[in-house]
């Protein structure tokens, strides 16, 4: 069995761009933030990373000059996210709709559809983890048994308090993510883009259950209001404190909130 990292912690890539440049990426563990006007390369560089992990998922074999160095280095692998922010028009979304007995129209949608499957899996993982647990004689079991169930409620709790302004909260008896909004009931794929996206990135770390893991997210700021990028950062390590933020952005509120620290422009990492 491979062994996984924890976080990367260096990324290089020969001949961005027909041999122009060369790129070396020191990563921090916690969050790191790419800048630069647009053009300058930020999602080819996350593209051709998440290219290299998906076709390959090992340290020995490079991808079209895409070199991954892991913490620990001895590391083969590392488990991994990728968000992407633009709501596009769904190719094939009626054959999509017969298929799954819903109206997927755009890729927020059928990102949604995807990470209605992990949830279910997170949860029934949830309450296997809570039964080993209380089995187990632990003289804390039933404290961290608890924890668990508390990890979920505060997701909820965060989605709901986000959502408050158009009085949608999430309903808590379902088994699946569905909202109610005064006395309706409100699928996922029915809220805003905003909406959608700020959802998908939640439910995302959720499911990660505070694993260590890489999370790729390319301009997730897009549909989202000021309030809500200003959050972002904090909302996702909140949830999972061991994930490892890998983001793009042109926004500026992005940054705030103590994150300035982490930001890194795509000219201080190229050479020549």
């Amino acid at each position: 069995m491979k062994k996984t990292a924890d976080y990367i912690q260096r990324i290089e890539i020969d001949s961005l761009w027909s041999g122009r440049r060369h790129i070396v990426w020191e990563l921090r563990p916690d969050v790191n933030i790419l800048s630069g006007v647009n053009g300058v390369g930020k999602s080819t560089i996350l593209n051709r990373v998440v290219k290299q992990l998906i076709e390959f998922r090992d340290l020995e074999r490079n991808l079209d000059g895409v070199s991954i160095t892991y913490s620990p280095e001895e590391a083969e692998t590392v488990k991994f996210d990728v968000i992407r922010s633009f709501d596009r028009a769904v190719i094939s979304s009626e054959l999509l709709s017969k298929v799954t007995d819903l109206k997927l129209q755009t890729e927020l949608d059928l990102q949604l559809y995807m990470l209605q499957r992990r949830y279910l899996d997170y949860q029934v993982n949830l309450s296997r983890r809570m039964i080993e647990l209380l089995t187990s004689g632990l003289p804390d079991a039933q404290e961290r048994a608890q924890a668990m169930v508390g990890e979920k409620a505060h997701f909820q709790d965060v989605v709901d308090e986000l959502f408050s302004e158009t009085g949608k909260t999430i309903a808590r008896d379902s088994n699946e993510i569905v909202f109610r909004q005064y006395d309706e009931v409100i699928e996922p794929y029915q809220l805003s883009s905003g909406e959608k996206q700020m959802l998908i990135i939640l439910l995302t770390v959720l499911v990660q259950n505070r694993e260590h893991y890489t999370l790729f997210m390319d301009e997730p700021e897009v549909s989202l209001h000021f309030e809500w990028q200003k959050r972002l950062v904090a909302l996702v390590r909140d949830l999972n404190p061991n994930v490892q933020v890998v983001l793009t952005t042109h926004s500026p509120a992005v940054v705030m909130d103590g994150w300035q620290d982490c930001v890194t422009d795509v000219e201080d990492i190229v050479q020549q």
